[in-house]
């Protein structure tokens, strides 16, 4: 048996423009299937919304994104805010999750850094840690937070 877990996010109105900005940072194929493609009449307000989209590319990243049905400050993914910051070498956080993105070297996993970073609020800055050869934490623009390091290999 093969199992994968792949996160799903949700969104107020803004689920495609979320998927069109990872896939200009992680590439790979967006599909994405709206309201009005399962049915519900053109004319209402939801039916270009997004009630299945995902993002995957080769090299294993996945992603899906949906829009919350209903008006598009009514909650969660409306607006980034900073509900996580990091204090004396500490995270706090009132968040359920993180995302997170390991790769095999510091250039790579940096110039993701770099374009995740466009429009966030950084937590924690890029760059060499105690754990990691790098690690940098940060929240989106559409107040998703990130996780990024380099990957070290475990001694048993």
């Amino acid at each position: 048996m093969s199992i994968t877990t792949t996160a799903h996010l949700n969104f107020r109105g803004n689920a495609r423009e979320a998927l069109e900005f990872y896939h200009s940072v992680f590439g790979g194929e967006i599909m994405v299937i709206t309201y009005g493609d399962f049915g519900m009449p053109k004319e209402l307000p939801d039916a270009g919304k997004v009630v299945w989209g995902q993002l995957a590319s080769a090299d294993g990243f996945r992603v899906m994104a949906y829009d919350v049905p209903g008006p598009a400050d009514a909650g969660a993914g409306a607006a980034p805010t900073p509900a996580t910051r990091r204090e004396h070498g500490t995270t706090l956080t009132g968040e359920p999750f993180f995302l997170s993105v390991r790769g095999e070297t510091v250039e790579e996993v940096g110039a993701l850094w770099e374009r995740l970073a466009d429009g966030a609020t950084v937590v924690e800055a890029y760059g060499p840690a105690q754990w990691a050869p790098a690690f940098g934490m940060l929240t989106d623009r559409f107040g998703i937070t990130w996780i990024l390091d380099v990957a070290v290999a475990f001694r048993g």
